[in-house]
């Protein structure tokens, strides 16, 4: 698994998650239960998964 975004946004992270589902990746979310409010949660997807699901982002968020 490897990071692929790092955000304090729960809206975010959800629909981003939701996107990458769409395509038929397999998107999980860590650190969700942390005790320390401070530390960003994680959107990870397998490695062989991480160029596509950046694409995805990027193509989503209007990232040129």
């Amino acid at each position: 698994m490897i990071a692929i975004l790092e955000t304090d946004d729960p809206v975010r992270l959800s629909f981003l998650k939701m996107i990458l589902e769409a395509a038929d990746l397999h998107p999980f979310i860590f650190d969700t239960d942390s005790a320390y409010r401070q530390l960003p949660n994680r959107l990870m997807v397998p490695d062989g998964e991480a160029d596509l699901a950046r694409r995805l982002i990027a193509e989503v968020e209007g990232a040129p």
